[in-house]
């Protein structure tokens, strides 16, 4: 039997043992700018990296406390604005923006001396390639055309914004994973490309959703698969479209996103707050999910780690592209970004 004294000087260990999963964590630090943050988007007035960096911008600083100053800043693919960000103080006041595809590519173009680990990367919304036919088109299934392209191996045209486009990308990626051979018609721009299907002067179109939804509401384009993993679904269309894994079930993605970029040395307190209103806000926020879904765009949030190996896959497909048709002279691997 325990003694009255035993019993006094056990109930303190008691006591104090009970309390212990009282205690609090520590809490990471809480960034309070004290003056507005200039955010830097290299593209013009309406773009739409413009779109999504004004959305995210209003979206923070009403957590912040302070106003987020975005200005426009085109020139030289997004360079230039880029440069002025490197070039600031490293103070968390002076944020870039862009997409992967741009900000991983200045170095390998001779541009910029930067590449995507010298950066914070927070992801929100990846424009995604479609491949599309004309309405009168008689491939009405993604399955039907795959099986075109086998048995006629370079006679299906499929046209392109160019060489090294979004569209030039993802038929590439798709030859790659599924072995097929097409005869590539290269324009000027998407809309050209586009167009070009609906004419008839070529079959397949393969530029991201955004360049061809409008004709697609209009009952003129069919999509038939989207370039990724999951459905995508755009305003104005009854069903989503299916996504290229069901047709080709080995495809990773290797999705172009668009986000805000801190440069590495910034103070951890900038990063760690802003890491949380990424999950708290960014993440969950109807806004840019409206956003997506009137572009035929995906909404997935991402940072840290994740957000690295996204771009590691999209740099993958577009600077390697880039370097065997001879747009890049250097090496992607010399810059960290294997072939895959």
């Amino acid at each position: 039997m325990i003694s009255r004294l035993g019993i006094k000087r056990v109930l303190p260990c008691v006591v104090l043992t009970a309390l212990l999963p009282l205690t609090l964590p520590a809490q990471a630090p809480s960034w309070r700018p004290e003056k507005p943050i200039t955010l830097i988007v290299p593209r013009g007035a309406g773009a739409p990296l413009d779109q999504v960096a004004r959305l995210c911008a209003g979206l923070l600083e009403s957590k912040l406390g302070q106003r987020i100053i975005v200005v426009n800043q085109p020139g030289l693919s997004g360079s230039v604005g880029t440069k002025t960000v490197l070039d600031a103080l490293r103070d968390g006041y002076t944020w870039a923006s862009g997409s992967i595809a741009d900000i991983g590519m200045y170095k390998l173009q001779g541009l910029l001396d930067t590449v995507m680990e010298d950066w914070h990367m927070f992801l929100c919304l990846a424009d995604l390639p479609v491949f599309a036919v004309r309405a009168s088109s008689p491939y009405r299934e993604f399955g039907a055309l795959l099986e075109a392209f086998r048995q006629k191996p370079g006679q299906i045209a499929v046209a392109t914004a160019g060489y090294a486009s979004a569209g030039h990308v993802a038929i590439e990626t798709l030859r790659r994973y599924a072995g097929t051979l097409y005869r590539h018609v290269p324009y000027n721009d998407s809309t050209t490309a586009v167009n070009a299907v609906i004419s008839a002067n070529a079959e397949v179109v393969s530029q991201i959703a955004a360049e061809e939804s409008d004709l697609m509401r209009l009952g003129r384009l069919r999509p038939l698969a989207v370039l990724d993993s999951r459905p995508l679904s755009i305003k104005g269309l009854v069903d989503p479209v299916p996504p290229i894994t069901n047709w080709v079930p080995g495809y990773k993605p290797n999705a172009n996103y668009f986000g805000i970029f801190l440069p590495r040395e910034v103070p951890e307190e900038v990063l760690k707050t802003l890491e949380r209103l990424w999950d708290e806000v960014i993440a969950e926020a109807p806004q840019i999910a409206k956003l997506a879904l009137e572009r035929g765009a995906l909404f997935s949030a991402s940072y840290g780690e994740e957000a690295a190996q996204r771009a590691l896959s999209c740099l993958q497909a577009v600077a390697w592209l880039s370097y065997d048709i001879g747009r890049i002279k250097i090496s992607p691997d010399t810059v960290g970004i294997p072939r895959q």
